[in-house]
């Protein structure tokens, strides 16, 4: 059997990853495709435990705890939940990976990006690596006015939702870096422009898989 495909979804809160990355489950699944939807921090027994740790604003933990927790969540969801399906001939469509950890913990929390902890990231991987990673753009001015639109209607903010905008501009510059610097793998939608444009542009790229 074929090993499957992984197809990551990036981008800050409020780009609309949890919508695309549902359109893009139901139109591969339209296609024959067998597919696993999966998300990061949490989906793992274990990592249930470290999302709630990480997210609820119960714990607040220093920049180099959260890194490592993140770290700890990826390990096994890639042992446990990932590769399996990887193996099975799965594709799997993951809403957040290690572009993720790069652009909210190290350039977020203004960790030191070296290739000491460059090989934290890749170490925790365990040897998968996405084979497309969809980056959904959209400024953080953008962003917030989502997120405050959402929270009036009644949507429950986490603990990074909540950061202030300039760590939020960290992030989103630090996505626009890791974009720059692998064009090959992460390609970047406009993610301003209605769902229903942002998921054509992503079907034609999913195409070249």
């Amino acid at each position: 059997m074929n090993r499957g495909k992984l197809i990551t979804f990036e981008g800050g809160d409020g780009s609309g990853k949890t919508t695309q990355l549902s359109l893009t489950v139901d139109a591969l699944k339209a296609q024959g495709k067998d597919v696993l939807q999966t998300f990061e921090p949490g989906d793992s027994p274990l990592g249930k435990e470290l999302r709630h740790l990480l997210l609820s604003g119960e714990y607040i933990p220093a920049a180099q705890t959260e890194l490592l927790l993140f770290l700890a969540d990826r390990a096994q969801h890639v042992q446990t939940v990932i590769r399996p399906a990887l193996d099975a001939g799965k594709w799997v469509v993951c809403d957040r990976y290690t572009d993720s950890t790069l652009a909210y913990q190290l350039a977020g929390r203004k960790l030191e990006d070296n290739q000491q902890l460059r090989d934290m990231l890749k170490w925790a991987e365990c040897g998968v690596s996405p084979d497309m990673t969809i980056w959904l753009d959209l400024s953080v001015q953008d962003a917030a006015l989502r997120m405050a639109s959402r929270q009036t209607g009644g949507e429950v903010a986490n603990r990074l939702d909540n950061e202030k905008t300039a760590f939020h501009q960290s992030v989103y510059q630090a996505f626009d870096n890791i974009q720059r610097e692998n064009t090959e793998r992460v390609k970047r939608i406009n993610a301003k422009q209605g769902i229903q444009a942002v998921q054509i542009d992503i079907q034609a790229l999913l195409q070249n898989l």
